[in-house]
């Protein structure tokens, strides 16, 4: 059996972060903001500044196995002026997706960690057609907020925004029960 670990990415993870960027992009087009030509088209500097995790707003968790090979991966990213973060580039491969592997809820919780203190609210946006990442995330507790906006790719569809409440960080000093 694959072991496999997650952990945030480094600028050494590009060419890995690029093939499952290509993987994820051709198997659930309908989940990301770029096409698969769109991302062909970018230069290696634009995967080794995505994978390097330099910007502190920005912070990309891959589920990696003992080869090397990325199984999948989910970010955090939060705009200058937004008071939330959001949870961004979903993507377990195919053979690793189910409750019964845990990546999904591993790669969902290195990312909730990073957004604690950044905000009340961990949000996303997913498309109105994307039926198995919507049950995953009420599974995991996320709600709709009522917030729809057009499909950047088809604007004849939408997004939908979801969001999850984010537990305050515990008061350093503070006794624990």
């Amino acid at each position: 059996m694959t072991r496999w670990v997650v952990r945030a990415s480094v600028e050494e993870d590009w060419p890995a972060y690029q093939a499952l960027r290509f993987e994820m992009l051709q198997d659930a087009p309908i989940a990301f903001l770029e096409t698969i030509e769109q991302a062909r088209a970018h230069p290696d500097e634009h995967w080794r500044r995505r994978a390097s995790n330099a910007v502190p707003t920005n912070r990309l968790f891959a589920a990696v196995a003992e080869d090397g090979r990325w199984l999948g991966s989910m970010g955090g990213y939060q705009s200058a002026n937004a008071h939330d973060p959001y949870l961004v580039g979903v993507y377990v491969t195919p053979a690793w997706r189910g409750r019964e592997h845990g990546m999904t809820d591993a790669l969902l919780d290195a990312v909730i960690a990073w957004a604690q203190g950044r905000g009340e609210r961990l949000l996303l946006d997913v498309h109105e057609d994307n039926a198995p990442a919507i049950r995953a995330y009420l599974r995991r507790g996320f709600a709709f907020t009522g917030r729809t906006q057009p499909y950047p790719l088809d604007r004849t569809a939408l997004e939908r925004e979801m969001f999850l409440p984010l537990p305050p960080i515990p008061a350093s000093g503070s006794a624990s029960s």
